[in-house]
């Protein structure tokens, strides 16, 4: 059976939003939080939020994800996810933006092979919980993937995401499958793919090529990101999960919740406006007239503007999907 997640998003995918999503919309099995970093202390303060206190998540479908080259960060940050319940941690090999990949974080550390062996080493030694990567193709050239497929596999992974670009491109060009397959059956654990998946039609043609030959491995986990940013209802749909109510409806329920629900989170503070501007970058491709929406909500400067711009897009504005 499908399992899909949802990938993590600096500034979009925080605790108030998963929460909201999950009452809204159906169809994802597991989450990730957005990157964790600095933990340079047993029980950092970073660590004492809601973003990852087990009161306001559920610990069964949530993994924290740490973006980090030091394996003593890595284990502070796996022993107090354990001691608060969580059974796994991911590490972000993936972030392709060049204020961290030029510290050779994330997608940035892809060329290093020996490096990322030194760290799995340290951290294999010792660590209790499930341990799985998020990472790209490369940083500079897809190739890069296999000398860390080598390292990958002395390891015993709980599953590898990969998104097949590489860290240069950011999200420019068409995700690479035939490099995917290619790789395939190269790699022992547990394989996840992620990228360029945007309406029930991209999930089939990607399940349906990559599954397409069982004899080179098989891929039954996908990992969600861009395309259920702007469209909610993405998940349900490729699991066809029967929908429950009016579409444009439940949108306009699920944009007003998350706003109230991350305002009171927030106490009120305007940088409320930011997060939710973010989202609808993305969001403004539900609807007939996504420029003509990005124009209203960009324009939003105080938190009063808000409801009302809200109110006018889905009284005005019809959604395509």
């Amino acid at each position: 059976m499908t399992k899909l997640s949802l990938g993590p998003f600096q500034g979009i995918t925080d605790a108030p939003f998963r929460n909201v999503f999950k009452q809204h919309f159906g169809g994802i099995d597991k989450y990730y939080t957005p990157f964790f970093t600095g933990i340079q202390k047993d029980h950092a303060k970073n660590l004492q939020t809601e973003e990852i206190d087990p009161s306001c998540n559920d610990v069964e479908t949530l993994t924290p994800q740490i973006l980090s080259t030091d394996a003593e960060e890595i284990l502070r940050f796996a022993t107090q996810c354990k001691q608060l319940g969580y059974k796994a941690i991911n590490l972000n090999m993936g972030c392709p933006f060049p204020r961290v990949a030029n510290k050779k974080r994330g997608s940035g550390l892809l060329p290093y092979p020996e490096k990322v062996n030194e760290i799995f080493g340290r951290v294999f030694e010792s660590i209790d919980v499930d341990f799985s990567v998020k990472c790209r193709l490369g940083y500079f050239n897809p190739d890069e993937i296999f000398p860390m497929i080598e390292v990958f596999n002395r390891y015993p992974l709980s599953e590898l995401i990969i998104h097949p670009r590489i860290g240069k491109q950011l999200y420019k060009g068409e995700a690479d499958l035939e490099k995917f397959k290619e790789i395939m059956p190269l790699i022992k654990a547990p394989l996840v793919y992620n990228g360029d998946i945007v309406s029930v039609e991209s999930f089939v043609r990607i399940n349906k090529s990559l599954n397409c030959d069982t004899s080179t491995g098989s891929v039954d986990e996908f990992m969600l990101g861009r395309g259920l940013l702007a469209n909610p209802f993405l998940a349900e749909e490729i699991k066809g999960i029967e929908a429950q109510g009016d579409k444009k409806t439940r949108l306009h329920a699920y944009a007003i919740a998350l706003y109230e629900n991350r305002l009171r989170h927030a106490g009120g503070s305007p940088k409320v406006l930011g997060r939710m501007k973010e989202l609808w970058s993305y969001m403004m491709n539900s609807f007939d007239d996504p420029q003509n929406i990005w124009r209203k909500i960009k324009k939003i400067n105080a938190l009063k503007d808000y409801k009302n711009a809200v109110e006018e897009i889905f009284r005005e504005m019809d959604i395509v999907i």
